[in-house]
């Protein structure tokens, strides 16, 4: 029997379009969550700089830097500075209080002041949402003048609100899944290279698009499919400005859905995997779409 003499198939499609539907407005309302995150992570860091800039104030150097801030695990950093100093403990722990209450995700945080030479721990103090936890001590102490680094490490963000996306995805991805069983598209989506043309080298990056990984200094990363189609374009055409009409094309409107936010959200996710090369980056152009720019 033929689909257009099924009743049930045509009300098919509408449920199934129904549910997919849901399922990408709760996917846009979870990462617009996750986008917010990022931003928040990104001003983050300068505070830390400012952070390393009263410090120096506070010890009379008026004209030396503060190096850029340094991510050294998954929620720790790292403010490092040109010259040695001396700083009073009250002072650190008044002006990392002060300046990281500006921050919504720093509720806990641990600061360590490291000896650059030996990174043993000359000063270290705890910050909790709940003032009673705090840990501070030897306030009033001045510190002697030597090269320091303060690490910063972040308490990670809360389970409960990782478990709410996690139960609201997965249940729309059940529904989804359903109706896939039931009603599976016969397109395809864009194709991956044969073996001859699945590896691409990207200055020192290697990307390989048949088996979704990165190697970048021998270290593996895994790529998804959505990423590893994104790239695979970028790859093809390096240096060569992609509108970002054609990513919408060839990675979802193909499929017959119009998704604008899920890119941004890949080229993102794509650049934090690229970030290891610094002379491998994927930049806006704007007004028309993306370039990955490779320089040598």
């Amino acid at each position: 029997m033929h689909h257009s003499q099924n009743p049930l198939y045509g009300k098919g499609k509408y449920i199934f379009g129904l549910i997919l539907l849901l399922f990408i407005s709760a996917i846009g309302t979870v990462f617009s969550k996750t986008d917010s995150d990022e931003f928040a992570i990104a001003r983050r860091e300068i505070l830390l700089r400012r952070i390393g800039h009263e410090l120096l104030l506070q010890s009379g150097d008026k004209t030396s830097r503060v190096l850029p801030v340094k991510k050294i695990a998954e929620n720790e950093y790292q403010i490092r500075f040109e010259n040695e100093f001396t700083f009073q403990t009250d002072s650190l722990v008044n002006i990392t209080q002060r300046l990281l209450a500006q921050d919504p995700l720093a509720d806990d945080y641990v600061v360590n002041v490291v000896n650059c030479g030996n990174s043993s721990v000359a000063y270290g103090y705890a910050i909790s949402k709940n003032k009673k936890d705090d840990i501070v001590p030897c306030k009033g102490r001045k510190q002697p003048k030597a090269c320091y680094m303060i690490n910063i490490k972040f308490k990670p963000l809360g389970i409960y609100t990782a478990k709410n996306k996690y139960f609201l995805v997965g249940g729309l991805s059940f529904l989804a899944f359903v109706g896939f069983v039931f009603f599976r598209s016969a397109k395809s989506k864009v194709a991956l290279p044969n073996n001859s043309t699945s590896l691409f080298t990207l200055g020192s990056v290697v990307f390989d698009a048949k088996n979704r990984k990165l190697i970048i200094n021998e270290k593996t990363l895994d790529l998804t499919g959505t990423e590893t189609r994104l790239l695979l374009i970028f790859a093809s055409s390096p240096n060569e400005t992609i509108e970002r009409s054609r990513l919408q094309k060839e990675i979802w409107e193909d499929e017959g859905v119009i998704v604008g936010r899920s890119l941004d959200m890949f080229i993102s996710k794509l650049r934090k995997k690229l970030e290891h090369d610094p002379n491998v980056q994927i930049i806006v152009i704007r007004g028309k779409g993306y370039k990955l720019n490779i320089t040598s």
